[in-house]
């Protein structure tokens, strides 16, 4: 057998040494991929690496504050879900400090506060060791959790065992981030999954809601004059926009509006939807450039524009809108004007509402709250015009 030949189950065994590997090493990431595996595992960790018989572990929550979350190797409850503020025992100490802090005996220690030391007895430790687990990203220093390793009996923490959990420390870290990037990755996945579900409710079910209407509209008009025929056309007209109500629910749910997208863009995917599922061109005009709002503000100014193509959607007959957003004294101020006939329902009233989403009187309500006004309108034209203007936040 030539020296090739020999190589090559040498390099077979090589390649699946090095797969095997790989596979080893998808399979860590993934474990961690969750947050509370992360740091139940932490716990586990932190008890062996630290030759301890207790291993816990708090996260921060809010800016000064630690909840015991994750232990191993305790025998009680008493230390589970404890809220720990910072500066108080072991682990506010080492909130408040940033460092690694270690006590003989925790109920006599005089470098700590005492306001758990029955808990603590409950589960009779003594000595005591607390370090901070820092976010790991380049910059930042900030602690996300703490790791405690605890003792039963005499003894005491060395600088290995501050070393070694530590190193846990760091672990846990890189396994948060992880967490947290995987947590981000499966919320866009979803996010992806609602939007091609909504585009494709548009332009299968929307496309045939508005298909069939229009062919019964047309066959009122064009048939003869025959009331029973026309009141059962009349029902299945009544019927098909009570299906297209019920599917602008459903695509506005899927929509997940969003105030902290700006505001632009929000409302001209607004518009794109609503050509689609009627097929009336609906233009957005952006006036000037517009200074970010809070999310309150931007969410009633989203509202608005979605209350205001829904009444076109159902009552207009328009064959145009445009809708426009701008700054006006000294404010923001959305507009959705169209060139279609007197909104039923809306009689002379410019606050009236048909009841349709948040209803034109709710937005006013809203819009005074915050110091703004709303306004329905009917154009001598017989287009329609609601306005809804909003103070910007106070600075």
């Amino acid at each position: 057998m030539g020296s090739s030949e020999r190589a090559a189950p040498e390099r077979v065994l090589g390649q699946e040494h090095l797969l095997n590997a790989l596979l080893a090493e998808r399979d860590g990431l993934l474990s961690v991929l969750d947050r509370v595996l992360a740091l139940h595992g932490t716990a586990r960790l932190i008890r062996d690496a630290a030759g301890a018989d207790a291993g816990f572990v708090a996260e921060v929550e809010g800016t000064s504050q630690a909840v015991i979350r994750w232990l191993a190797g305790n025998r009680t409850d008493s230390l589970q879900d404890l809220a720990v503020p910072a500066g108080q025992g072991v682990g506010g100490r080492v909130l408040a400090l940033g460092r690694p802090v270690r006590v003989s005996d925790y109920v006599t220690a005089p470098s700590i506060t005492h306001q758990f030391d029955g808990l603590v007895s409950r589960e009779h430790m003594s000595a005591m060791l607390a370090v901070p687990i820092l976010d790991d990203r380049p910059g930042s220093a900030r602690t996300v959790a703490v790791a405690y390793a605890a003792l039963r009996g005499p003894g005491a923490f060395g600088d290995d065992a501050v070393r070694a959990v530590q190193r846990v420390a760091v672990d846990a870290a890189r396994a948060l981030r992880l967490a947290d990037r995987a947590a981000v990755g499966r919320a866009a996945a979803v996010a992806a999954e609602r939007q091609r579900m909504q585009a494709s409710l548009h332009d299968s079910v929307g496309a045939m809601l508005f298909s069939i209407g229009a062919q019964v509209r047309d066959l009122r008009t064009a048939l003869p004059d025959n009331p029973v025929l026309r009141t059962r056309l009349g029902r299945l007209e009544t019927d098909i926009s009570a299906a297209s109500l019920a599917l602008r629910e459903a695509l506005l749910a899927l929509a997940e509006s969003s105030p902290e997208r700006a505001l632009p863009i929000e409302i001209a995917e607004h518009c794109r939807s609503f050509e689609a599922r009627t097929g009336v061109p609906a233009r957005f005009v952006q006036l000037g450039d517009v200074h970010p709002l809070d999310a309150e503000r931007t969410t009633l100014l989203i509202s608005a524009v979605r209350e205001g193509l829904l009444n076109v959607e159902k009552h207009a007959g328009a064959a145009t809108v445009v809708v426009s957003l701008g700054e006006v004294d000294g404010g923001v101020q959305v507009a959705v004007a169209d060139d279609g006939v007197l909104h039923r329902g809306d009689g002379d009233d410019d606050t009236g509402s048909d009841g349709t989403g948040l209803g034109v009187r709710m937005l006013v309500e809203k819009a005074a709250r915050l110091g703004g006004r709303a306004s329905l309108v009917h154009d001598e034209d017989g287009g329609t015009t609601l306005r809804v203007l909003v103070p910007g936040p106070p600075r």
